[in-house]
């Protein structure tokens, strides 16, 4: 019988799913579109610092892992939104998690949070 890490073994749950979301803005990203579809724009102007290539990376990422659902619109002038899946609804029960116990790590008022309208 082998004495090793079963989570070196085999792929641990909770590594796949950071590699997955992990990565700098994507949970931010995520979190915006629980709202509603966004474009492009929106979701800059929704997460300022973030660099229109990096959000380009991010969302591509997302959809790759299919979290996330990019369509395109032909109509003049062209224009893609992007929406959450199933699979990237799945996530909201964890997000939630982390704004209360981050509420309460920042001891404050619970801020206005695009998940509250989910639950």
């Amino acid at each position: 019988m082998s004495e090793t890490d079963p989570c070196q073994e085999f792929k641990c749950p909770i590594q796949f799913t950071l590699d997955l979301i992990g990565s700098k803005w994507s949970i931010l990203i995520l979190r915006e579109l629980f709202t509603a579809d966004r474009r492009t724009h929106e979701l800059l102007e929704a997460l300022p610092g973030i660099s229109t290539k990096t959000l380009m990376i991010r969302l591509r990422e997302l959809e790759k892992y299919g979290l996330v659902d990019r369509r395109i619109y032909a109509e003049i002038p062209p224009h893609v939104e992007y929406s959450l899946t199933e699979k990237g609804r799945e996530i909201q029960p964890v997000m939630a998690a982390l704004h209360q116990v981050g509420s309460r790590w920042l001891k404050q008022e619970a801020c206005v949070c695009p998940l509250d309208a989910v639950v």
